[in-house]
């Protein structure tokens, strides 16, 4: 690239000079490409270990005059093609005009003159791009890695850091490259190069860690070794890259959703040196994602900026220390002190922001008046204009007017009126049944308003527990707005009043700010979601009854019909998630304290914010905390964790405990009190509880011999968890009186169980459990990846003859074309052909162009230059649903065909392979009569283009409409006709075994693009020439049969004509010959008619393939074109064409000849490490007739 002329006092230290005229020189470093010697091998350890190969380009133009001796920088390259482009201009255009100068002086001042000015313009055409560009170091590291490692413009460097790689013992220094994807080390010590390459999707555990051997090292695990890397000059800020490149990989599997960078990132507003946009943007997302979790706020709020600050707090007053959060929505505050003070201020809720005056016990404070006439007073502020200027700013682009539903669904909503939404949602609701009455209120309420006043102990508790809370809404205020403190905290341990229960749930969950901002929403999914069916659907219906049966809530319609259109609504907002086990618990129990919409926008929060990935259909969030789980029963009960381990308790006990936040396992009054706990504390809560629960049954389960047992005493200590607030005893599970005993288990108070676990586990920090969801996530998801990859393998075994570590390895190559579409783009997104409703063997699918690789690197027909036709032919007949795609099973059952079928089945294939629909009308130039051939051949229709063993999808529509005995059946009735469903699944799964007489016949141009591909496929064989001249033995033959074939159709033909009147009925055509009918052979011996037969494709079978054009024919030794000398009667069947190939040896020996696919995936494995050669020596070696 140009660069501002720079002085150069040493133009030959550590540079050689490889071109040169009487004003420029072009110069290479040391040390860079091949040769050197010792110089060379010390400059470019030097570059490597000082980080100089970044800051300075391998090539370089200096500007030269005679009467100077100070030399000028004016161009640098990374590779010999860009500074010779360079180079190729100043020669072109700046080195005769400045012959002519008479002063030195002039042609420098005009040289720097010429080269700001190119620079001046270039930097004018990027500033109409709005894409933020990263600093010129930056820029060369990146140029640099995708150099070394051959990655494509695609992959994006985050970062780099100057480290030490241990290979063995020994550490190698050199340079550690963090991209989007890739994890890359690369060292070069004297000669001795190291180069590695991981990536992000193979990582399995990441680890920081100190030992004698390995001092502050972080260590990269992958399924097969392990890495270290050491010398970090900041390990900490490494390795928390490190983890959250490894997190986007994880959620690159587990959504198939390609990274994007954010284009609204706000510019920085000081240069920040050798920092990526890509750096500040990862930055960015992780302030983010903790300042949403902090304040349990939307997935897209974004923060702005926060600042130190002190918030004069009424009701303790003092001024509390701590940090004001600013996002596009919401003011934050948080205290210094930990639950000393939290508060939230919606945008929304806003009604005046000023400043007020200052002092000096008060200084820089601003004012924020709320709608609900609260008053909050911030001080101590370092930029106090800018944060009024930025909140005025938020307020003025955000009218009052537009606080509603931000969503698509918008639209609808803001023509519904503006009365209860939950009695709109509900009035939507009603088109499920009409006739029964809904709930306009939590059902708990709705059956508690007729019954008689409770005067006993429990309805006195709950009174003063509601004078509590006024109490502290008094002092502490009401709403989103309320200041959050540690007597919040004590309020919720002492359990929440039902009656506030709902009011309270959504606050803390942050549901209330969602629902608020989305009025009308649900309401709108549920009319949406109203008679649709799908799999989720169909599951709610199963599981409506199972949901609390016991309360009578949920034993009338009422309360069914709400869960159905809480459950039904989310699945469809969310059909990714949809619909999983214990959603329905959860939400049974929402909806006793909340209306409809309530409970609906907090399960939203659960779902997606409180509980993450917990209810997708591979529970991977559960299964997270479950590993999280054992990590803290070993960290706070080591003892009772290795004999639980040998038992496998863990991992059964705690993924019910936590999908159904203890509800299922529980009495429901003491399970609804650690509900409260959950919503105002987060997933910490259950952890503690779970660990207590350990705790206080540790000695009965140390004395444990078998799961069975220490799951017994677990569920009856759970059943016997008791609220004693509630005057009536629980009702016991049913496994609790089962297995009671003689003596009635002793009561444990919940109240004493929480307040247990916070006396004994309260040190646990919610930032330590997500480093530890980190790290689980990882083990997780790999091992989820690992058991897809055996399930796979294990039902592929059946319908191919690979053998396992063949399926294993070629899945993980179809896997990778297909994870490759998530980062180097595609024609189509992975997410778009990743369903995980399908089967493992469907998920995965690729395009055209990655399956033209897979097939160019791992089929064993090689055919040139025709091996990207044949490559497209194969995909048009394996992609039956025509969306473009190929699933792994397809693509097993077609490359299993080519290395295990037999003769047949090969030939089968090939035959297909030059058929429509795999043999395109557009390939040749005779198209149109390609079509019109097809076009009338009956058995086009019952063709299934497919391998063998591929069972047909589709049954014609005339044969249901033939075989169907209650055709006159309305479709209403057979829609509820299970009988119906049953025989259209049975005859859409009865194989139907074709046969060689089921295939179409041949015409002359398709035949004539079979010896072509013949003829490629040959090329590259030992015995070439004799299978030369085989096929054209064979050729020559089956022209002759096809011309008698004509002749004999066109008899019959004839024939029929003549006797029209007495033949019901059209004589078939030439294309619908039945394939039993064969002409004789002749009489003489084809081999011996080759070099006279005026059907002769070749003479003596040594023509080369490369003979054969695409657009010219060899018959009777004249060239003529295709499409002029094509006969539109001639046809074959596949039978001739079997029967011709057998009488040749060579061609028999070729197909029936097993070939190993094992060195195939080899070299496509190895294939990335070839590319990063090529690429990096290509750069040093192209172009090189220049400096000749």
């Amino acid at each position: 690239m140009w660069i501002h002329p720079e002085e150069v006092l040493l133009a030959g230290a550590l540079w050689v000079s490889e071109r040169a005229n009487p004003f420029f020189i072009l110069q290479r470093r040391r040390g860079h490409g091949r040769g050197g010697g010792l110089s060379g091998l010390l400059v470019g350890t030097l570059d490597v270990v000082l980080d100089s190969s970044a800051r300075v380009a391998p090539y370089r133009i200096l500007l030269q005059t005679a009467d100077s001796q100070v030399y000028w920088n004016v161009a640098c390259g990374s590779s010999r093609r860009e500074i010779t482009e360079h180079w190729d201009w100043l020669e072109s255009n700046l080195l005769q005009t400045i012959s002519i100068f008479d002063n030195c002086q002039d042609v420098t001042t005009f040289v720097k003159g010429k080269i700001s000015g190119i620079i001046a313009e270039e930097n004018r055409l990027k500033q109409g791009e709005e894409t933020e560009e990263d600093c010129g170091k930056f820029q060369e590291a990146e140029v640099k890695m995708r150099k070394l490692f051959g990655m494509p413009e695609e992959e994006k460097l985050v970062n780099y850091y100057s480290c030490s790689y241990w290979k063995g013992r020994v550490p190698r220094q050199g340079w550690l490259y963090l991209s989007v994807n890739h994890l890359c080390f690369y060292s070069f010590l004297l000669g001795k190069e190291v180069t590695l390459v991981v990536q992000w999707t193979e990582v399995t555990q990441l680890d920081k860690n100190a030992t004698l051997l390995f001092p502050e090292s972080v260590r990269v695990s992958t399924r097969h070794t392990e890495h270290f890397f050491s010398m970090f000059l900041k390990i900490n800020d490494t390795f928390k890259l490190m983890e959250q490149l490894a997190n986007m990989a994880m959620r690159q599997l587990l959504d198939n959703e390609a990274f994007a960078a954010d284009r609204s990132l706000p510019k920085p507003c000081k240069t920040l040196k050798n920092v990526s946009v890509l750096k500040r943007d990862l930055d960015a997302r992780a302030k983010n994602e903790r300042y949403r979790i902090t304040f349990r706020l939307t997935q897209d709020e974004r923060l702005d900026g926060h600042t130190d600050c002190t918030l004069w707090t009424p009701f303790a007053k003092m001024h509390v220390v701590g940090q004001l959060f600013i996002s596009n929505n919401y003011i934050c505050f948080n205290s210094r002190e930990e639950d000393l003070c939290q508060l939230i201020i919606p945008l929304r809720e806003v009604s005046v922001v000023e400043k007020a005056d200052s002092s000096s016990v008060l200084p820089c404070p601003v004012s924020i008046s709320t709608k609900n006439k609260m008053n909050f007073l911030f001080a101590n502020l370092k930029d106090r204009d800018f944060l009024v200027q930025r909140i005025s700013d938020f307020l003025q682009r955000t009218p009052e007017s537009s606080w509603g539903d931000t969503s698509p669904l918008s639209a609808l909503s803001h023509a519904a009126p503006s009365s209860s939404v939950a009695s709109q949602a509900v009035h939507r609701g009603r088109h499920y049944h009409p006739d029964v009455p809904t709930a306009r209120q939590g059902l708990l309420q709705l059956y508690q308003k007729d019954a008689p006043e409770d005067l006993g102990p429990k309805a006195m508790k709950e009174k003063m527990k509601v004078e509590a809370w006024n109490i502290h809404f008094s002092e502490f205020g009401r709403g989103v707005c309320m200041y959050r403190t540690s007597r919040t905290r004590e309020l919720v341990l002492s359990g929440i009043p039902e009656r506030l229960r709902g009011e309270l749930w959504l606050l803390f969950s942050g549901a209330q700010n969602q629902m608020a901002t989305h009025v009308g929403y649900y309401g709108d999914l549920v009319e949406q979601a109203m008679g649709l069916c799908s799999l989720a659907t169909e599951e709610i219906e199963r599981d409506l009854h199972r949901s609390m049966p016991e309360h009578r809530a949920f034993q009338n319609e009422t309360g069914i019909a709400a869960l159905r259109r809480v459950l039904t609504a989310y699945a469809h907002r969310n059909p990714g998630i949809g619909y999983c086990q214990a959603m329905n618990i959860v939400t049974s129990v929402l909806l006793l304290y909340c209306t409809e919409e309530e409970a609906f926008w907090l399960l939203v929060a659960l779902c997606e914010r409180m509980l993450p990935d917990y209810y997708n259909t591979r529970v991977v969030g559960a299964l997270v905390d479950q590993g999280v789980f054992e990590d803290l029963t070993q960290g706070f009960l080591p003892l009772l964790h290795d004999h639980m381990q040998e038992l496998g308790v863990i991992s059964t006990i705690s993924l019910s405990w936590f999908l159904t936040l203890f509800l299922s396992v529980m009495p429901f009054d003491s399970a609804v009190l650690l509900v409260d706990c959950f919503f105002y504390e987060g997933i910490k809560v259950i952890f503690q509880v779970a660990l207590a629960v350990l705790h206080d049954n540790m000695n009965a389960l140390l004395s444990c011999s078998d799961e069975g047992e220490a799951m017994t005493i677990l569920g009856r200590y759970l059943d016997n968890v008791v609220n004693k607030q509630v005057g009536a005893s629980p009702v016991p599970h049913l496994h609790a009186l089962l297995t009671s005993g003689d003596e009635p288990p002793p009561e444990i108070d919940i109240f004493e169980l929480i307040k247990s676990s916070y006396e004994k586990f309260g040190s646990l920090r919610s930032d330590v459990i997500e480093q530890m969801r980190f790290k689980q996530r990882l083990k997780v998801i790999q091992s989820l990846e690992d058991t897809a990859k055996r399930s796979v393998v294990r039902a592929m075994m059946t319908e191919s003859a690979f053998s396992i570590e063949e399926l294993e390895e070629l899945y993980c190559l179809f896997k990778s074309k297909h994870m490759t579409s998530c980062y180097w783009g595609s024609s189509s997104s992975a997410a778009e052909r990743h369903d995980p409703s399908l089967p493992y063997l469907e998920q995965y699918r690729i395009d055209p162009l990655q399956f033209s690789q897979l097939f160019a690197a791992l089929a064993p027909w090689i055919c040139g230059d025709h091996t990207t036709t044949l490559s497209a032919r194969l995909f048009r007949i394996l992609d039956q649903n025509q969306d473009g795609l190929v699933n792994f099973k397809e693509f097993i059952t077609a490359l299993s065909g080519m290395y295990h079928g037999d003769m047949t089945e090969k030939l089968k294939l090939l035959y297909k392979l030059h058929l429509p629909p795999a043999f395109c009308p557009e390939e040749a130039e005779s198209a149109l009569e390609a079509s019109q051939f097809f076009t009338e051949d009956p058995l086009q229709d019952s063709f299934l283009p497919s391998v063998d063993n591929v069972s047909p999808q589709e049954v014609p529509t005339g044969e249901e409409d033939k075989k169907d005995p209650e055709g006159g059946r309305s479709s209403e009735e057979k829609k509820e006709d299970y009988r119906y469903y049953l025989r259209m699944w049975a005859k859409e799964k009865e194989p139907k075994n074709e046969t060689i007489k089921d295939l179409p016949r041949m015409n002359q141009e398709q035949f004539i693009e079979l010896c072509k591909s013949l003829y490629n496929m040959f090329s590259e064989e030992s015995q070439e020439q004799q299978l030369y001249h085989a096929i054209a033995t064979v050729a020559s033959l089956l022209l002759r049969i096809g011309e008698v074939g004509k002749k004999f159709n066109s008899n019959n033909h004839n024939g029929a004509k003549k006797t029209d009147g007495e033949v019901s009925g059209e004589a078939p055509p030439a294309c619908r010959a039945p394939a039993d009918i064969r002409p004789e052979p002749p009489e003489e011996d084809p081999r011996d008619d080759t070099s006279v037969s005026s059907y002769s494709m070749v003479s003596s079978g040594s023509l080369p393939c490369d003979d054969i054009s695409d657009d010219v024919v060899l018959v009777g030794g004249e060239r003529q074109r295709r499409g002029s000398g094509l006969d539109a009667d001639w046809s074959i069947t596949f039978e001739q064409v079997l029967a011709s190939m057998l009488t040749e040896p060579p061609l028999v020996d070729y197909f029936e000849q097993k070939r190993d696919i094992q060195a195939k995936m080899a070299a496509c494995k190895a294939q990335r490490a070839v590319e990063r050669q090529t690429s990096s020596a290509s750069s040093d070696h192209e172009l090189s007739q220049h400096s000749v």
